[in-house]
């Protein structure tokens, strides 16, 4: 069997036989995006929307995240609709409507992307050792860096001075861990799952997003079975 290489880029057809490869089972680009990947397309520089390119005068690469955009692609669109991406400075932007339209065969997903979730699909496969459970309980929380990282992206208030502030979901009474800022606000942290369904509840992050937030990072996988737990209980 020939060994597919991936480019730093890859189209959905290059992405899809690739994964095939690595789990035994065919790839589609609904099951792409059903797993948490997002799509990017290049976009031009375009005099008629500087805002979105700031000093990337040649173009950059342009995320589809939007839950509206990626669920009309895993419904089989014939072609891509972009209402909201980031910038090339990777801050959120609505376009104006109807947005912008491309081609199918233009959309690229990440080699970082597709290695992690086949790491990730490997892993899942794998026995749990019995400690993993314990492990989970005794983990207190994630730290500010971490927060911002997994969630940054998907708020439109500054998270940073938020998380600093420690008012409303980002407090003791939210989802810092009581106690965990004693000793200085660096050493604060707080629990994931409560954060993330506060931003749902409080600044109508979309769930699509969060749940691609704790499948993106490492450091929220021992997360992702309270995370997937409290969203059935909810109901959502």
């Amino acid at each position: 069997m020939t060994i597919i290489e991936l480019p730093f880029r890859a189209t959905t057809e290059q992405a899809c036989e690739w994964m095939a490869q690595q789990t035994g089972t065919p790839w589609t680009l609904a099951r792409l995006i059903e797993n948490a990947l997002i799509p990017y397309v290049w976009l031009d520089y375009d005099a008629n929307h500087p805002e979105l390119f700031g000093d990337a005068n040649g173009g950059y690469a342009a995320p589809i995240f939007y839950e509206g955009d990626t669920r009309r692609l895993a419904e089989g669109s014939s072609d891509v609709l972009i209402t909201m991406t980031k910038d090339a400075y990777k801050i959120v932007a609505k376009l104006d409507a109807p947005g912008f339209r491309r081609e199918l065969h233009e959309l690229r997903f990440l080699k970082k992307d597709l290695e992690r979730l086949a790491k990730q699909l490997k892993r899942d496969a794998e026995p749990q050792p019995a400690k993993a459970e314990s492990a989970k309980e005794s983990q207190a929380g994630i730290n500010r860096e971490q927060v911002l990282a997994a969630f940054g992206s998907l708020v439109r208030i500054d998270l940073a001075q938020a998380l600093l502030d420690a008012g409303g979901i980002f407090g003791d009474d939210g989802s810092r861990v009581k106690a965990s800022a004693k000793k200085g606000k660096n050493k604060a942290v707080w629990n994931p799952v409560t954060l993330a369904l506060g931003l749902n509840d409080v600044y109508r992050v979309p769930i699509s997003q969060l749940k691609r937030a704790f499948k993106a990072h490492d450091f929220l996988y021992e997360w992702e079975g309270e995370w997937n737990q409290s969203l059935v209980l909810l109901g959502k």
